[in-house]
């Protein structure tokens, strides 16, 4: 079968490579489509950031070279003899966060995680053998092709969580990248009233202002925490930081109101020059979210089964898995209009 194989930075080849054998408690996913992340170009463009390279990872028992992708849904086509719940045919969608299950399900992420397609091979391929515990029934509502935008979906709703966003609250988000979209998206069904959005690139202030933003600013052209009190004078509520750079970083602290939170949504390639006083003197809370616990991506599943998620608007472009690095990877990296590219593998719908 086919798969898009991450051998190092800059070096992602699609090849031929070999099925593996089902074990008992997995089943195995024909996949129909799949998300390039975020996650994904870092190890494209900076690699190896979670991939592991020299020793194998102890959730997945794997190291590179592997087969990339985590945001996917498909068809189940076969089962293990200790499988219970799934059956050939039945549509899913993947949880691709694998923990060692030793803690509450709150901190269920903080118990040390590996990712499917980061850790392990993933979703970039023909077929993909996944525990059945990584494995979520779609509504029926819903496209396989809708399957594809959960994963990334869930990591926004959790967003929102940590940030304790209330009704009615005010919201900064800097960064509008696909993250930054989704959290837009989130933080609109969450009830935000005022829903700022922060970026570079007018065609993606465009993209968040067209997804629920409120007001957008060019953080290039103007001082972003001057626009932001220009429309909300003490400071946002909440902010949320996903663009993963010093400048943006400092800037969401600034935005938010004394005794506001900020939330670390991004990941940063690279340590920061901070100062711990920023915070002392303002009195912000900074929390971070790493990806989302089970009952989260359950949740995400049924927002968007019942229409109260709508993370569609985020697609910009459907490509071939044989066109991954040029269409996908090298057109995130170099064109900024681009938010979800998604890789069809069956197609199915």
């Amino acid at each position: 079968m086919k798969a898009a194989v991450w051998y190092g930075k800059k070096d992602i080849r699609v090849e031929n490579v070999e099925p593996k054998a089902l074990q008992s408690d997995e089943i195995q996913v024909r996949v129909a489509w799949a998300g390039i992340c975020g996650s994904d170009l870092h190890e494209y463009e900076e690699g190896p950031v979670f991939i592991p390279i020299e020793e194998n990872d102890p959730l997945t028992g794997e190291k590179a070279p592997l087969t990339m992708g985590h945001e996917f849904a498909g068809v189940v086509e076969a089962v293990g003899p200790d499988v219970t719940n799934y059956k050939k045919g039945d549509r899913v969608v993947i949880n691709p966060t694998l923990t060692f299950g030793n803690k509450p399900e709150d901190l269920d992420p903080y118990d040390g995680f590996s990712f499917i397609g980061l850790h392990g091979d993933g979703g970039f391929a023909s077929y993909v053998n996944v525990p059945e515990s990584a494995v979520y029934t779609l509504p029926k509502t819903l496209t396989l092709q809708d399957g594809a935008l959960v994963e990334p979906t869930a990591v926004a709703v959790q967003a929102i969580k940590e940030g304790d966003m209330r009704f009615g609250d005010t919201v900064a988000v800097f960064g509008a990248g696909p993250i930054g979209l989704l959290t837009i998206i989130a933080a609109k069904a969450a009830g935000a009233s005022k829903i700022i959005a922060l970026d570079l690139s007018e065609t993606r202030l465009q993209k968040a202002k067209e997804l629920g933003a409120t007001h957008i600013i060019n953080s290039g052209e103007t001082d972003p925490v001057q626009a932001i009190k220009a429309i909300v004078p003490d400071g946002v509520d909440v902010s949320f930081e996903v663009a993963g750079v010093a400048p943006t970083f400092k800037q969401a602290i600034d935005a938010t109101k004394a005794r506001g939170t900020m939330v670390i949504v991004s990941i940063f390639a690279r340590s920061i020059d901070w100062n711990p006083m920023h915070l002392t003197n303002t009195g912000v809370k900074v929390t971070s979210s790493i990806a989302y616990t089970p009952t989260s991506f359950q949740q995400t599943v049924d927002l968007m089964g019942t229409g109260q998620l709508r993370p569609q608007g985020i697609i910009t472009d459907q490509i071939q898995l044989e066109d991954i690095v040029e269409k996908g990877f090298e057109a995130l990296t170099n064109d900024k209009s681009q938010a979800k590219i998604l890789v069809e593998l069956s197609g199915e719908k």
